[in-house]
């Protein structure tokens, strides 16, 4: 889709005369109303107009020249909260998506995010299509992610933070760009307003004599972060097919709306002196606090107040009306003449310098700029402040494990703090190239951790921990982290790693203590003071055995099925406990489903499936679907099944699925028996099915029921569509020809 601004410059000019030749529009200067970028309409004389887009500012330092704009552009999403606190969902409004391709992400914390498409979506709660917007549920999140995918390559991101309390989220795109315009242009008579009108577009842009008071238009809610990213993707997402094309446009983060958010009265604790700054930083464990030495500059204290009023206002704006510590990131001081002696002690001696010290007072980045050149990076919206938490993570727990006086719980703390660092939003667009540094860059305190020593202090830390009474819970989380590679490795290793020895003894750990755990971690989770985040164990670790399989089929180091005997162990220890839930179950069988006896067969698969089937999804006195419904009521908010529909079409295909292994595979004949139950079992639940009677009637021939065989494959041929694959179709006939004349 070519971008709305020059699609326009090209249109304009075949509507220009009818503008000038209305009696109601004055010549002059009109300005754009809509837009955070002000657009400028001159009507001048002999029915000529010009086009001027505002710019900004400019600074010439040394051989640079640096442009800021005077407006930062609008978020590319306008989003509106309502707050009620006993809502359990959080209703999400889009408002006229039209044929764009979105995606919604949810975040709870620190874990991966779980992406939609739009469209999906839209087709799930609207089949009829009858509706223009798009109306869900979500389950309650930290952050929500907005992302516009542009064929060609490009998508837009936008991450915001939700309130803790939201219960409605009403989201609209701020397009900016169109194809086939059709514009016309009319004068609105009472609010004086000449309206530019696409009429694809619901929003006309509208202009304002530039004499006239001009109306401000800013974002109700602040992205945290807006980015570019090419070839964006997630876990399962299919590619992008369109006959659209677009152009690029970056997107960056706006101030929040100072005429209709309410504002928290939000003030900064300045102290007088370094000492009392950096001893009241301690007091705040996850804020950093930013140290400016500017002193050849004698309007230093002047600037300072200034940068320190709009961190206060912007920070205001965004906690409301109330005081929230995930805004307060920073704190600030202005370095004197009584500092000289800290500051040449700490080598900081260009002028002007920032220094960030971390909660123990170390000094832990510098840059040789002042608070204004960097007041967009210390603002909470900016990543930079999680680039901060990750070099002080590190930095610490590399003085932790060389320590040699530090104790086992010193060491688990170590561990456990690396393990929460975020893993940066753009993680994994990483081109392993290293960035050109500039002057005006910050310069990080180096870390070199030995990833072996790292490696066996854990093992050792994991060993000793084997014979607890009761399970340490910052160590059950580090564990939790590490097995999902979202944990201390994850900081020192850009690849996913394979489970190792030291990975299925911590998961063991886990196993021993599984109740303990499950009776303590919701507590754990709301500690006052700290972020932590323990899902259900037996989720948790079915989703490290699942996500392991994956990286093991991707490792080229030979380490495919290396831990076979292992992660089945794992499996099997967990379902003895009674702690296989149906996450655990589904991971499990996907698991062994790839793996075969020497001889062929699938018995282990088997053998666990017909436990499975017996246990859970057949009773004497309930139909199946009965009892499907029984078990969905039983599944916690976290489990994968997102639907009613999906819980029971996944286990009518899982029945096909293990039914069809004996089908194709002579080795699994021994089950042919079960394998009939199963398939009529999938044809119960989802009726006339062609996959599934088509699996059903090869099993009534091998079991020597030829005749019913030829009944059910004629119906597996009867209900044929044409969303069956061409090939598939073709097999299924030919299938019945075959039983007909004996050749099968």
């Amino acid at each position: 889709m070519r971008n709305f601004i020059w699609s326009f410059l090209a249109f304009f000019c075949l509507i220009s005369s009818a503008f000038c030749q209305t009696t109601n529009i004055e010549k002059g200067s009109y300005l754009s109303t809509g837009q955070s970028q002000k657009i400028k309409l001159n009507l001048l004389d002999n029915n000529k107009y010009e086009l001027v887009f505002y710019s900004g500012d400019y600074e010439i330092k040394g051989d640079s020249l640096l442009f800021t704009p005077s407006v930062k552009a609008e978020n590319m999403f306008d989003l509106t909260f309502k707050n009620d606190k006993k809502a359990k969902k959080i209703k999400v409004k889009f408002v006229n998506p039209n044929y764009n391709s979105f995606y919604i992400g949810t975040q709870k914390k620190s874990d991966p995010i779980q992406y939609e498409r739009l469209a999906d979506i839209g087709a799930r709660v609207n089949p009829n299509y009858d509706k223009i917007d798009v109306d869900f549920e979500i389950d309650r999140a930290d952050y929500l992610y907005l992302i516009y995918e542009l064929y060609g390559g490009d998508s837009k991101v936008s991450k915001f933070a939700l309130p803790k309390d939201v219960s409605e989220v009403t989201i609209q795109y701020n397009l900016d760009a169109t194809a086939d315009l059709n514009i016309t242009g009319f004068y609105d008579q009472k609010t004086k307003d000449l309206m530019i009108l696409e009429q694809s577009v619901p929003t006309p842009l509208i202009f304002r004599n530039a004499k006239d008071v001009q109306p401000e238009k800013v974002s109700k809610v602040i992205a945290l972060e807006n980015k570019t990213i090419t070839n964006w993707t997630y876990p399962g997402k299919e590619p992008l097919v369109s006959d659209d094309f677009g152009t690029a446009v970056d997107s960056t983060v706006v101030v929040a709306d100072t005429t209709s958010v309410a504002t928290y009265d939000f003030k900064l604790k300045i102290e007088n002196n370094l000492k009392s700054a950096i001893s009241f930083n301690k007091t705040a464990k996850t804020k950093f606090l930013v140290v400016e030495l500017d002193s050849k500059n004698a309007s230093a204290k002047t600037d300072f107040d200034a940068f320190i009023k709009d961190q206060e206002t912007q920070i205001g704006y965004a906690m409301s009306d109330s005081y929230k510590a995930e805004y307060d990131l920073y704190n600030f001081y202005l370095a004197t003449a009584d500092d000289a002696k800290w500051l040449k002690a700490n080598k900081i001696t260009h002028i002007p310098s920032l220094a960030i010290l971390n909660a123990d007072g170390n000094i832990i980045a510098t840059v040789k700029s002042n608070l204004d050149d960097k007041k967009y990076e210390l603002n909470y919206y900016d990543p930079f402040y999680k680039k901060l938490q990750s070099v002080s993570g590190l930095y610490d727990f590399d003085r932790t494990i060389k320590d040699k006086k530090a104790k086992d719980t010193d060491l688990v703390l170590a561990f456990n703090k690396v393990a929460l660092l975020e893993i940066p939003y753009d993680y994994y667009a990483d081109t392993g190239e290293t960035p050109v540094e500039t002057p005006m860059d910050f310069k990080y305190v180096s870390t070199v951790l030995d990833k072996k020593e790292v490696a066996q202090i854990w093992k050792k830390l994991i060993e000793a921990h084997q014979k607890d009474a009761k399970p340490n819970m910052y160590l059950v989380e580090t564990i939790v982290k590490e097995i999902k590679n979202q944990g201390f490795s994850k900081q020192f290793i850009k690849d996913d790693k394979v489970l190792n020895d030291t990975d299925y003894l911590a998961i063991d750990y886990l196993i021993r203590h599984y109740d303990a755990i499950d009776a303590q971690r919701l507590e754990f989770n709301s500690k006052e003071g700290e972020t932590h985040s323990i899902e259900s164990l037996n989720t948790e670790i079915a989703a490290a055995l699942q996500q392991n399989k994956d990286v093991e089929q991707n490792d080229i180091s030979g380490s495919k099925n290396k831990n076979q005997n292992k992660t089945i162990s794992i499996y099997k220890k967990l379902i003895a406990l009674g702690k296989g839930n149906f996450d655990c179950y589904q991971n499990y069988f996907i698991y062994l489903a790839e793996l075969e006896d020497k001889d062929g067969s699938n018995t282990t698969y088997l053998k666990e499936f017909s436990t499975y089937f017996d246990s859970y999804l057949t009773t004497d006195r309930v139909n199946p679907i009965v009892r499907l419904d029984e078990l969905f009521t039983l599944l916690d908010e976290n489990s994968g099944y997102s639907s009613w529909n999906y819980f029971k079409e996944y286990h009518s295909n899982l029945a096909n699925s293990a039914a069809w292994t004996v089908v194709s595979k002579p080795g699994n004949t021994a089950f042919i028996k079960s394998a009939i139950i199963w398939s009529e079992y999938s044809l119960v639940v989802t009726k006339n099915n062609p996959y599934y009677l088509d699996t059903l009637a090869q099993l009534y021939y091998k079991d020597g029921q030829k005749q019913k065989a030829i009944e059910t494959q004629t119906l597996a041929v009867k209900y044929l569509t044409d969303y069956v694959e061409e090939e598939t179709a073709t097999e299924i006939k030919e299938t019945l020809s075959k039983m007909q004349n004996g050749t099968y």
